[in-house]
């Protein structure tokens, strides 16, 4: 049986590199960095004392009243916004059957905020003064909530948890309910907010976040020597999925194809991959088999690579062996280099920019790349974009997360 063909027709971000797509397009393309210390008191207490913050606060963003932002988990407020933008410039700002619109945004760890605002609150004033909307501010599951009510989606509205893929799972289950027949449009992506006291001494307690806290904006360093792990960041990224057959009905334009998606599960270890990247290898096999590709089809690729010393040789060791001699023709990217790692959200964002790259024909260089690591023999794009070829061409969006989940995206030029 034929599958039913998935487009992308809309797209949505709120980033640390810009507060919609436009802005964190341009920023990508010119190596900018996302990253900057963070104004905390007592933040000289902490091992790790800068993020990847977002470019343009929620209150700012022109698109959530003061009411309404007083009501929602900060993650909550960046899905939203994406949301928002991704659905006006698909064109559905009206008209669609709610029973045919699907949603899927994830978040890794959801409303961390709310629930430690809360127990604050708890603790100082007492059970009386905790917020009856807490218990809706807190879960990973709100953000999706939220964008389904906004618009009204009944076709299901879904979180997937998965750390780290959750983004890339979201979209990946999104273009199923297409594909399935559940939905003609799916809204999918992921959204996370946990820049936090907490989480800073956590990470750090890992020693997995980058701890160049005298140079924040050049600390995110994927494949390079002197890389020392992950900057955190905040926000969110949406795309529009959407079946063929309705973005032609309706003269949409369409950006991509979402062609494919591939999982795979470490079985390795709670935090690190497999240091040969079989987890990840296959996931890009399973996700190539799923798209009807083979390897030379695939021009580019936005990898995971966070800038963990082991994270990053052991994805380049997977593309190779999903990819064999096809390897040598790929164009390598690395965008957390610039918005940070957006956990939840971070496959998301990847997928966006594989999408565009696509799209614009451009694909944005790995920032703050200057000793590439010896163990690291594949095209990495450094210093300038690279232009892709025209006419058919793929593009793979890597995710990791921490407990062994890899989800690989697919997307094809229509």
């Amino acid at each position: 049986m034929k599958k039913t063909r998935v487009v992308v027709t809309g797209l949505g971000a709120t980033t640390p590199l810009g507060g919609d797509v436009a802005s964190t397009w341009k920023a990508l393309l010119a190596g900018e960095s996302g990253a900057r210390n963070l104004p905390w008191k007592d933040v000289d207490a902490l091992p790790v004392r800068f993020a990847a913050s977002a470019a343009v606060e929620p209150a700012a963003s022109g698109r959530l009243s003061p009411e309404r932002l007083e009501r929602l988990d900060r993650s909550q407020a960046f899905a939203l916004i994406a949301a928002m933008e991704a659905m006006a410039d698909a064109g559905h700002e009206a008209g669609l059957d709610p029973d045919r619109l699907g949603v899927v945004v994830s978040s890794g760890i959801g409303g961390l905020h709310s629930a430690l605002d809360g127990y604050d609150t708890l603790r100082e004033k007492g059970w009386a003064e905790v917020s009856p909307l807490a218990p809706f501010r807190q879960p990973p599951n709100g953000p999706a909530v939220q964008v389904g009510r906004e618009f009204d989606a009944r076709a299901g509205v879904h979180t997937l948890v998965s750390a780290c893929a959750s983004g890339s799972e979201a979209i990946g289950y999104g273009a199923e309910m297409i594909r399935n027949g559940r939905a003609d449009v799916v809204i999918a992506g992921g959204s996370e907010a946990c820049i936090h006291p907490l989480q800073m001494a956590a990470f750090g307690a890992m020693r997995a976040m980058s701890t160049r806290n005298g140079e924040p904006a050049t600390a995110s360093r994927p494949f390079d020597k002197s890389r020392d792990g992950f900057v955190l960041g905040e926000g969110a990224a949406v795309l529009v999925l959407e079946s063929e057959e309705s973005a032609l009905a309706r003269g949409a334009r369409v950006y991509a194809v979402a062609a494919g998606v591939g999982y795979s599960a470490e079985g390795h270890d709670i935090v690190q991959p497999s240091t040969d990247g079989r987890g990840a290898a296959k996931a890009m096999t399973r996700c190539l088999a799923d798209a009807d590709l083979v390897p030379s089809e695939v021009v580019a690729v936005n990898a995971h690579a966070t800038g963990t010393p082991l994270g990053d040789v052991a994805e380049i060791n997977g593309i190779r062996t999903a990819f064999g001699t096809a390897a040598g023709g790929l164009a390598i990217t690395a965008s957390k280099s610039m918005t940070g790692h957006l956990l939840g959200g971070a496959g998301a964002l990847g997928a966006l920019v594989a999408v565009l790259a696509l799209h614009e024909g451009l694909l944005p260089p790995v920032a703050h790349l200057a000793d590439l690591d010896d163990a690291i023999d594949l095209d990495i794009v450094t210093g300038a974009p690279r232009p892709l070829p025209a006419g058919p061409a793929a593009a793979l969006s890597n995710a990791v997360g921490f407990g062994g989940h890899n989800a690989v995206l697919a997307f094809t030029r229509p």
